[in-house]
């Protein structure tokens, strides 16, 4: 038989005994430590002696970090399919994508009918299995919109809505003896995990056989299939190294529930991984990271080098045919098809990342951290994508002084629930999906811009890999220009890895939701901006406008005021509540870390066209301002306009601190719109705006640098650029194009 090139991979098969509940989870810890690679669990749910395996996988999982874990083999019929398969893929998430699915057809039947199972024939029990497996994809196909409908003799399920997917291509492996079985593994498995000790002499090869066969004539490769095998713990180097060289067998779990057993096979390992290496070597075979299946690499695109990506990020990479590919189609508002994604957990895999990226200077490439950007270009078409999701660490550091080190992925509903029992908060937008990379090296105009800034001001510290593969630490005191640059231009620099942020003290605060009749939409708007500038700095705020409806037009507002007092909130609240006839009111007491989780969606994945939008930052709503846009919103070309308050302490930063350089305003505009009409309309309003902040802005070109940044700050944005990133690597979010030169003026 072929050696299939599969990695080595070695595992323990652990009894899940109930007389001492805890050994078998440190048995799966010792594993983690011993080095092995996977940790499996027996399934008999029908004996009274055993712990029930999924709760006891689920244990093990968390006190865990890196190990994988599987059932061997679950027992399915008394495993409902569409309700494991939400089980295995929340134990997917919840562990970082450390769990495999093994399945077994049945067996014990008298058992499994005694606990309400239903007896099968052996073709039965294939039959059923073959449905299982259609179900349990199909509630993990998450890229299908449509309902789940299988009509099975066996099991069913009728117009069943998919999902959770799991946070990897969660891998099916196939407890199996009979001809019959193999077929089936050949045909829907993704691997045979038989056990040594119920083989005969010749089994595995056979076996081996009859899967290859099924495979090509379903249009496999054989390869795709990986070969398990539970192997006693008596089995010697020797015969690990010839099963692995003769039959195929790339992965080996060691039976028995003995702590010197699993030592003792542990400290095998390095030897007989040496010896295959070697044999390989001589015979020419090469090792294969993950096998696709042959459906997917048909959706692989030209010019992408799929097969020579780093070994680091080619077990994670997400391509075209993957069942993880379904989250990158789309954003908070954007559609998008990427031709590979890479999913770095470190730092040095950021480096890797950068390097394809290098080495495919010609597609598009995005930066990925939660997927909100109005912007929209973390997603692309065609292109390479970093999704530095996985960087999501959030610590503190120094709970005194609210020194916080957070990394790109973390999503700032989740920092703010961190940070709430130290009494601390970050100003971080508006929105808690948001992840920390995008907000915190564009802008970050949030619940507390008045009060306490932009989330940029109170970064303190940014390190990041470079467009050439340096990891450096800007800061005040080292690559000070590179840190002014990352403050309000970051995507143009390279893709920070962690940001080092001090909080702010920060405890109970009100939260105002007001609707106004807002008919009289100039007057409403020049009211609207003279009062929120009059207003204590502790109150922050946006209004919302759209379409008129039956001659009427409704404003909704939502107000945040940094206080713990309500006759203080109310003081401060209620010239804003004058402005115009209140439809609508209420405040409530609150903290900070449950209003970003009022605005919050676990689910990113709603854009699917192009959203087009713009946005402005004005000193004041003039007169002139307020008209424009009343007439603008008269017009019918945007649907959705919104004004967030800024001002305040935004304005205590000069304007040449940071790149970001509109302080002077105290109002940031931001339309959604179709068609030149809404250009149009839009460019009216120009005239009577400061700058604009790019990141809900989705216009593209010079034109849009120009508007945000001053000629000093663009001056200087493209030498960094020069410096930094003279190719121009990073530059499919708004590029600052190191090739031009800017007219030197005055910062604003």
């Amino acid at each position: 038989m072929p050696d299939y090139g599969h990695p080595l991979r070695f595992g323990s098969f652990i009894t899940p005994t109930a007389a001492s509940p805890q050994r078998p989870v440190e048995l799966a810890v010792l594993s983690e430590k011993l080095g092995l690679d996977l940790a499996t669990f027996q399934d008999h749910p029908y004996q009274p002696s055993f712990l029930d395996t999924w709760t006891l996988m689920s244990y093990a999982a968390a006190r865990t970090e890196r190990i994988q874990l599987s059932g061997n083999v679950l027992n399915l019929p008394l495993r409902q399919p569409a309700v494991l398969a939400k089980s295995v893929a929340s134990l997917d998430l919840l562990s970082g994508g450390r769990v495999a699915l093994g399945l077994g057809a049945g067996g014990f039947w008298d058992a499994i009918e005694a606990y309400g199972g239903t007896r099968l024939t052996p073709g039965e029990s294939v039959d059923a299995l073959a449905e299982a497996l259609t179900i349990i994809r199909g509630v993990w196909d998450t890229a299908d919109r449509s309902v789940l409908a299988v009509d099975g003799a066996h099991h069913r399920v009728r117009g069943a809505k998919r999902g959770p997917a799991p946070a990897h291509d969660v891998p099916i492996w196939l407890g199996a003896l009979k001809p019959r079985m193999l077929r089936l593994i050949g045909r829907a498995g993704d691997g045979w995990l038989p056990s040594m000790a119920y083989l005969q002499p010749g089994d595995l090869a056979r076996g081996m056989g009859v899967i290859d066969e099924a495979a090509r004539d379903a249009g496999r490769d054989p390869a795709e299939i990986v070969r398990l095998l539970n192997v006693g713990p008596d089995t010697g180097a020797d015969e690990l190294v010839r099963l692995a060289v003769e039959d195929g067998v790339s992965t080996f779990i060691v039976v028995g529930d003995d702590e010197g057993g699993l030592r003792r096979f542990a400290a095998l390992t390095g030897d007989v991984r040496e010896r295959v290496a070697e044999a390989r070597a001589s015979s020419g075979v090469r090792e294969r990271g993950r096998v696709r299946r042959t459906s997917a690499l048909a959706r692989r695109l030209p010019g992408i080098g799929y097969d020579d990506l780093p070994a680091d990020l080619a077990e994670r990479a997400v391509e075209p045919g993957d069942p993880a590919y379904a989250r990158y189609t789309s954003s908070y508002l954007r559609g998008g098809a990427p031709g590979l994604v890479l999913r770095p957990r470190s730092v040095a895999e950021v480096r890797s990342a950068v390097a394809v990226a290098r080495g495919h200077r010609e597609l598009p490439l995005g930066v990925l951290s939660a997927g909100h950007g109005i912007s929209g270009r973390s997603l692309n078409r065609g292109g390479l994508v970093i999704d530095v999701s996985a960087l999501d660490s959030i610590e503190v550091l120094d709970p005194d002084t609210g020194r916080v080190r957070l990394g790109p992925g973390a999503r700032w509903a989740d920092v703010a629930r961190v940070l709430a029992p130290h009494g601390l908060a970050i100003s971080s937008g508006d929105y808690g999906g948001v992840g920390v990379g995008g907000l915190a090296t564009a802008g970050g105009i949030g619940w507390f811009a008045r009060s306490h800034g932009l989330t940029i001001d109170h970064v303190t510290a940014v390190e990041m890999v470079l467009a050439d593969g340096r990891v450096v630490r800007a800061d005040a005191e080292q690559e000070t220009d590179l840190f002014w640059g990352m403050r309000g231009a970051g995507a143009n620099f390279g893709i920070a890895t962690s940001f080092e942020v001090t909080a702010a003290r920060v405890g109970t605060i009100a939260f105002a939701q007001l609707a106004f009749d807002a008919s009289d939409t100039a007057a409403f708007l020049e009211r609207w901006g003279r009062e929120l500038e009059a207003a204590d700095r502790s109150v922050t705020g946006q209004v919302v406008l759209g379409a008129r409806r039956d001659g009427a037009r409704v404003a909704q507002a939502m107000l945040v005021v940094d206080s713990e007092d309500p006759d203080t909130v109310i003081a401060r609240l209620q010239p804003i509540a004058e402005i115009a006839p209140l439809l609508e009111q209420q405040a409530v007491l609150t903290t900070y870390d449950q209003v970003m989780g009022l605005f919050s969606s676990d689910d990113p994945q709603r854009g699917r066209g192009e959203p087009h939008s713009h946005s402005g930052l004005a000193d004041h709503l003039s007169p002139a301002l307020a008209a424009e846009v009343a007439d603008l919103l008269d017009a019918g070309t945007s649907y959705f306009f919104s004004i967030r308050a800024v001002g305040g302490a935004v304005a205590d930063v000069a304007s040449a601190a940071t790149a970001y350089a509109g302080r002077n305003a105290a109002f940031s505009l931001s339309g959604f719109g179709t068609g030149p009409a809404f250009d149009a309309a839009w460019e009216r309003l120009v005239p009577h705006l400061s700058g604009s902040y790019l990141s809900f802005e989705t216009g593209t070109g010079p034109l849009w640098l120009e508007r945000a940044f001053p000629p000093a700050h663009l001056a200087r944005l493209r030498e960094l650029k020069r410096r930094y990133d003279p190719t121009g690597l990073f530059r499919d979010n708004f590029f600052v194009d190191p090739t031009v030169d800017a007219v030197e003026g005055p910062a604003a």
